[in-house]
């Protein structure tokens, strides 16, 4: 979310922004006690009450889930379901950014195109969340664990950032030049285990 704001805002302070987030869950939760440091406005929906009555202590504004699209908010977080950035909730963005928790946000491909078409920037769901999957291939490798784990995480920032420059330099909507940068690294991690040879 940072990186994204950095190169929309040219600069990398929330402070003051106002953020949407569709879903209070556990990583909706942990990213509002981030937001609230930055002295962010949270507008937040949740069809589960306990969850809106955890928002609503955070001093977050609540709203009713259809009405999540149409609010006056920079960033627009998903942090529920997935295929939610449509052909009906797209044009009601009126966010400069989209960045959020859930997976798989584009209903289908072209969603992405859709939003660079009205000057969204979408920041891509498996780029910045690839928090969860960096752990779990932390604990697969064994040693210092949180250690290891925290320094690959903290590449998300510049590999957001990366993935906004490959955007802007070949003029292709950010989903796409995320699936290029992944594409380019397992092209890359392929061809050196088969320089390594056999074990």
């Amino acid at each position: 979310m940072k990186a994204a704001a950095e190169s929309i805002w040219g600069s990398d302070s929330l402070s003051g922004k106002t953020v949407a987030m569709q879903g209070f869950g556990n990583v909706a939760r942990q990213t509002a006690m981030h937001l609230r440091q930055e002295n962010v406005r949270l507008i937040v929906t949740d069809i589960n009450g306990e969850a809106i009555e955890e928002a609503r202590s955070l001093g977050a504004t609540i709203v009713a889930p259809d009405d999540i699209y149409d609010v006056e908010a920079d960033i627009f977080s998903p942090c529920a379901l997935g295929g939610i950035l449509n052909d009906e909730t797209i044009p009601r963005l009126k966010a400069a950014l989209v960045a959020g928790g859930a997976n798989n946000q584009l209903l289908e491909a072209r969603h992405g195109e859709d939003l660079r078409s009205r000057g969204i920037v979408y920041a891509p769901d498996y780029i910045i969340n690839a928090g969860g999957i960096i752990q779990v291939a932390c604990e697969a490798e064994g040693g210092d664990i949180a250690q290891r784990a925290r320094a690959k995480t903290e590449e998300i920032f510049q590999t957001t950032q990366r993935v906004l420059a490959i955007s802007r330099e070949q003029d292709i909507p950010t989903s796409e030049a995320a699936d290029r940068l992944a594409e380019d690294r397992l092209r890359l991690a392929k061809a050196k285990a088969q320089e390594s040879g056999p074990a």
